[in-house]
C-alpha cells in the first residue's frame, strides 16, 4: 500500500469521476444497479479517509446531464438510490460533522430527490468539517452556458461592465463559486477522459486515473492516488 509523505501537502480538494459501476455489475451477472448500490459503499470509505486525512472538500460525479438519456428503469432506480442515500446518511453527516453542497441543474430531478436534498444541505450548512459535494443532474458546458447566460443578462441591465470581466469575475457565476478549484482528479475505471466534467475548474488539477472500478475503490486506491498527487510538482504555467 501507498505510503503518505507526511512532509508534503494533503490535497485540500479532490474531484472523484465514478465511473465502473455497470461493469462491475456485469463481471457479476448483476442488473446495473447493483452496481451502482455497491458504489455507495466506496462513497462512505472516501468520506472516512478524506475526514481522517484534513481533506476540506470532496466533490463527487453522481450523475450527469447525459445520464438522463440512460434506459428509464435505471434512472429511476438511480433517483431511488440517491433518495435512500440522504434518508439514511444524513444522521451520519451530522455526527461527522460534513457540511452537503450540490450543484448541478437541479431542477430536473425529481420532487421527492429536490425536497430532500434541500432538507439535508439545510441540516448540514453549519457543518465545518469536510465538505462534500455532489454533482447531479451536472454538466461542465452547461455550467459555462449558464454562466455566460446570466453575465449577458447582467451586461444588459447595466449591472456588469463587460470590460470588467476576467476569469475570476467568471467563475463566482459558476455553481462551484464558493469552492476552491480542485487539485487533485481521481478517475476510475481507467477511461481516459473528463466526460464534461469541472472543464473550467480542472485546469490545473493533478490528474490520476486507476484501473479500479468504482464499487472496489476503497482506501488503499484514494491513499495511492494522493501519493501520486504528493510526487507531482504543480507549476501552474511557471517553471
Amino acid at each position: 500500500m501507498a505510503a503518505l509523505d507526511p512532509n508534503k501537502e494533503i490535497p485540500q480538494h479532490i474531484a472523484i469521476i465514478m465511473d465502473g459501476n455497470g461493469r462491475w455489475a456485469a463481471a457479476r451477472n448483476l442488473p446495473r444497479r447493483d452496481g451502482h448500490r455497491a458504489g455507495a459503499a466506496s462513497v462512505e470509505e472516501c468520506l472516512m479517509v478524506c475526514g481522517e486525512l484534513g481533506v476540506r472538500y470532496l466533490t463527487l460525479y453522481a450523475f450527469s446531464s447525459e445520464n438522463w438519456k440512460r434506459p428509464e428503469a435505471e434512472v429511476t432506480a438511480l433517483m431511488a438510490l440517491l433518495a435512500h442515500f440522504l434518508k439514511e446518511k444524513t444522521p451520519s453527516l451530522m455526527k461527522n460533522n460534513i457540511r452537503l453542497q450540490v450543484i448541478g441543474q437541479l431542477t430536473k430531478l425529481p420532487e421527492r430527490n429536490q425536497k430532500q436534498l434541500r432538507d439535508t444541505t439545510e441540516k448540514t450548512k453549519n457543518n465545518d468539517g469536510l465538505t462534500l459535494v455532489v454533482a447531479l443532474s451536472y454538466g461542465s458546458r452547461e455550467e459555462i452556458v449558464d454562466a455566460a447566460r446570466q453575465l449577458m443578462e447582467e451586461a444588459r441591465a447595466g449591472a456588469i461592465d463587460p470590460d470588467d470581466l476576467d476569469a475570476e469575475t467568471f467563475s463566482r457565476y459558476l455553481y462551484t463559486a464558493a469552492l476552491p478549484d480542485p487539485d487533485l482528479l481521481i478517475r476510475t475505471s481507467g477511461e481516459c477522459r473528463v466526460s464534461n466534467f469541472l472543464l473550467w475548474q480542472i485546469s490545473y488539477a493533478e490528474i490520476v486515473i486507476t484501473e479500479t472500478l468504482w464499487p472496489d475503490f476503497r482506501r488503499e486506491h484514494l491513499v495511492a492516488a494522493i501519493a501520486e498527487y504528493q510526487c507531482r510538482h504543480r507549476r501552474f504555467g511557471g517553471l
